[in-house]
């Protein structure tokens, strides 16, 4: 048996007044995930446990079968691990987004933007090392990720404290969400003297000249030490694989003991190969039992509020990604799954992340008809064949069950 998990990232979402009421999935033209919604068992399921917050890293961990409360510890060492960055028991990882901030004045300054414009890999990556030049030290360092996304670890470093995840707060002051309680002094004092280096850094500079948003401070969050996840091999005795172009879903995959593609154009972004996910993860099963295959543009566009640009990334998904695994997958292994779900919503309303419950479709691979017309969308939730509140079980029915 091959099994295949399909993961758009962020796609759920709440009725948008622009679309009539309703929401990118429920509009979007997505003919090979409504087949399977149709020949499937689709239901409900809450990735997100009550009290935790709504980020990817809860949402996937529960995906894999894994319980948040008792396997969570933040989402930064996650992003560490997929970096190959080792960390001690005493070392405390934050996560270190380049950001655009609007400095208003003095005393008022806006988050304009999480990711700085997505900023390019190599430009970020000049930055950080300048950042890690002036303000890293013996206790602290600064290693650069992928495009707005890299790593602080602060070496016997403090985690008891209240940071705001940036894309939860654009467009706001963010005076109200600056790091709260022990050492938050030292933290926000990062984050300053990280603004008074690459304001004028030329890569700014080039960036402003060209029409683009500097990236003009770091902001940390997401700070945890690293879990101890059982092997997938010693969970479920099957091997795997992961296709993601974030370190945090790579992370988790290298801790559950997956093979991690690295898909050439891979970007996080609207204009990621989606192709070469489809293809990578196809051929993967040819020497793995599963492939967990991570796609994140619908959550950016979420995070831009832009619901053409959620449709049109959800509609790329389906066109590209779903069509071909199911074509393929029926021509070259004689028994499959596929399970396809996003990780939770990311309502362009909210530019956020929330814990609500998202629709889920396992389906087996066999050509039995349809057994109920339906749209694979958030109407699901509404009627679902199976409802989950604890989201880890769902990898236990998709693997051992029976559809």
């Amino acid at each position: 048996m091959k099994y295949i998990v399909i993961v758009p990232d962020g796609a759920a979402d709440n009725p948008i007044e622009e679309l009539g009421g309703k929401t990118p999935l429920q509009v979007a033209n997505t003919p090979n995930m409504d087949f399977l919604a149709s020949c499937g068992i689709a239901g409900s399921v809450r990735n997100i446990p009550k009290g935790f917050p709504p980020g990817s890293d809860v949402a996937n961990l529960s995906i894999l079968g894994y319980d948040p409360r008792v396997y969570y510890t933040g989402r930064a060492p996650l992003e560490a691990v997929s970096m190959g960055l080792t960390l001690s028991k005493n070392d405390i990882a934050y996560r270190c987004n380049l950001v655009t901030l609007n400095f208003l004045d003095k005393k008022q300054i806006l988050m304009d933007d999480y990711s700085a414009g997505h900023i390019s890999s190599e430009e970020a990556k000049i930055l950080i090392e300048e950042i890690d030049i002036k303000l890293g030290s013996e206790t602290l360092r600064f290693y650069p990720g992928v495009s707005y996304r890299h790593i602080m670890v602060w070496k016997d470093g403090s985690e008891d404290v209240e940071c705001t995840p940036p894309h939860d707060i654009t467009g706001k002051e963010i005076s109200r969400y600056l790091p709260i309680g022990k050492n938050a002094s030292f933290l926000k004092e990062l984050i300053f003297k990280s603004s008074e280096i690459l304001k004028e850094h030329p890569v700014n500079k080039k960036r402003i000249s060209e029409g683009k948003k500097p990236a003009n401070s770091i902001w940390l969050w997401g700070q945890g030490r690293t879990p101890d996840l059982p092997n997938y091999r010693d969970k479920y005795n099957i091997t795997g694989a992961l296709i993601s172009a974030v370190d945090l879903t790579k992370g988790l995959g290298m801790l559950a003991g997956f093979h991690i593609i690295n898909v050439p154009g891979a970007t996080g972004w609207i204009d990621t190969n989606y192709d070469g996910k489809a293809s990578y993860g196809l051929n993967a099963l040819e020497r793995v039992d599963f492939v967990y295959i991570h796609i994140e543009a619908p959550d950016e566009a979420g995070h831009q509020g832009d619901y053409k640009l959620k449709i049109k990334a959800i509609e790329d998904i389906d066109r590209i990604v779903v069509g071909r695994i199911i074509r393929e997958a029926k021509e070259r292994f004689k028994d499959f799954k596929i399970l396809l779900l996003p990780d939770h919503p990311t309502p362009v309303g909210l530019r956020t992340h929330t814990s609500e419950p998202v629709p889920f479709v396992i389906y087996d691979g066999k050509d039995r008809g349809v057994k109920r017309k339906r749209k694979f969308s958030e109407d699901i939730l509404l009627s679902p064949d199976i409802h989950l509140e604890d989201g880890f079980k769902l990898m236990d029915i998709f693997l051992k069950g029976n559809v």
